[in-house]
């Protein structure tokens, strides 16, 4: 990544020194305490059956006993129920299956639009809630679900496993340890390549009315982690945005890739067939409700954005500068925090297969001081390893939070708001502020 470099081990790093940390404000460990549990799911999709589903039986059945799936989808949630493995009964009811199987904890993975219907109405039939990023998609939703979690005194964890791989706690380490001095801005600027980014636009993400944008469903994992690493909360934020290369930028089109007839030409095509969990999942059931896993990227109705950036101010007086680009030839992110005794920076590029180099590095340059580079070993398993140590969290198997990384529904809304805002401010033209959304009041330091 750079040249002439000096490296410390990150195992023993002096800059993170000894750090006083406080207490998390949502501790999952506080309500799956080990012990075994029943859970309900509602929103059997790819990621529903796979990550919450498959894995959770195969890692923690002793922990965990499914006792009611349910989707829109009859078709979907029958296959759900073989591919996870599991006995329970299936319903395209909600309301039926919290009534009748009466889980101790529901889990959403259901489409963005949806979640605050069943996080709120899941919580009213007696339920905690482990809910899917985004919390939700506006900020009228919002605020329902932080009413009904004081009014129910049901708990809302939200899923950010960007927290949790290792590279990232790192960070959060260093900048707690003050290896910048007090931090003062950042460029933070995130890449979807033109296969993990075009696959928003084939989906059911490509229309804002069921993912808020990529605003919402994407970069509300980079707006927690940046609420996160700052330590406070974001107080305004002004946006551009627009839609210049997949929808309607292109002289061809079809409703899906099996039928089209320029699939030869079109380098975005997309075999479905070779995915036989696809084909099982979704082709064999559009029956039930016509959903295309296929979708067309040029077609006309996209009406999410597909280059965005955002200013977002903090209590802290922190600025940031973000961006999200969508048809980008490799995939990553580039992270630079400044501060008043350095700068702090990253270049993670993400490749599938992975590459082989088994560590990330972060670079601090000390003013005045040659840069110091710093090699963390990457974590096992997704997301860059966070996937594990995130469910070890939310079942109960690592009971710590030294990093503050469980999050719950103030997280979720501020991680999402800063999306939001940043969509209303390009509609709008004009800046947001994150107070006049919901009754969330902005921290200088988060609590």
């Amino acid at each position: 990544m750079f040249s002439r470099r000096k490296f410390i081990a990150t195992a023993g790093t002096t800059l993170a020194g000894s750090l006083l940390l406080k207490p998390s404000l949502v501790n999952a460990a506080e309500f799956f305490n080990g012990t075994k549990k029943r859970y309900a799911m509602v929103g059997t999709g790819d990621r529903g059956t796979s990550m919450w589903g498959k894995d959770v039986m195969d890692a923690y059945p002793d922990l965990v006993e499914f006792v009611g799936l349910c989707d829109k989808n009859k078709g979907r949630v029958e296959y759900a129920k073989k591919y996870m493995g599991v006995s329970c009964p299936t319903f395209t009811d909600f309301d039926e299956m919290m009534k009748t199987t009466k889980p101790d904890i529901l889990i959403v993975t259901t489409m963005c639009s949806t979640h605050d219907q069943f996080i709120i109405r899941g919580m009213e039939l007696g339920a905690d809630i482990i809910t899917e990023k985004p919390m939700t998609t506006d900020e009228t939703k919002c605020q329902a679900i932080l009413d009904a979690e004081k009014r129910t005194g049901k708990k809302v964890t939200v899923t950010f496993n960007y927290r949790y791989s290792p590279h990232r706690a790192k960070i959060w380490e260093l900048l707690r340890a003050g290896a910048i001095g007090k931090m003062t801005s950042v460029d933070f600027h995130w890449y979807l390549d033109i296969h993990h980014g075009a696959d928003y636009f084939r989906r059911w993400h490509r229309l804002r009315e069921n993912s808020g944008t990529l605003l919402v469903h994407k970069a509300t994992h980079h707006f927690d982690l940046l609420n996160w690493w700052i330590d406070s909360d974001p107080v305004e934020v002004f946006g551009f945005g627009d839609l210049e290369f997949y929808g309607k930028n292109h002289s061809f089109r079809s409703t899906n890739c099996r039928p089209c007839t320029y699939k030869d030409q079109c380098k975005f095509y997309f075999d479905v067939s070779k995915k036989q969990r696809y084909v099982d999942l979704y082709v064999n059931n559009e029956q039930y409700d016509g959903y295309l896993r296929d979708g067309c990227v040029w077609k006309e109705d996209i009406n999410i954005f597909d280059k965005m950036n955002a200013s977002i101010k903090y209590a802290n007086n922190v600025e940031v500068s973000y961006s999200l680009t969508t048809y980008s030839p490799y995939e990553g992110y580039r992270i630079a925090f400044n501060g008043t005794e350095g700068r702090l920076e990253a270049w993670i590029k993400e490749s599938n297969p992975p590459e082989e180099q088994d560590y990330d590095e972060i670079m601090i340059t000390k003013n005045f001081q040659k840069p110091e580079f710093i090699r963390v070993p990457k974590g096992g398993g997704g997301h860059a390893g966070g996937d594990k140590l995130l469910k070890d969290k939310v079942f109960g198997v690592d009971k710590s939070d030294a990093l503050r990384q469980t999050a719950g529904t103030r997280d979720g809304a501020l991680s999402c708001l800063i999306g939001i805002a940043t969509r209303k401010s390009i509609d709008s033209g004009k800046p947001v502020r994150i107070e006049d959304l919901t009754t969330i009041k902005p921290q200088e330091k988060k609590m």
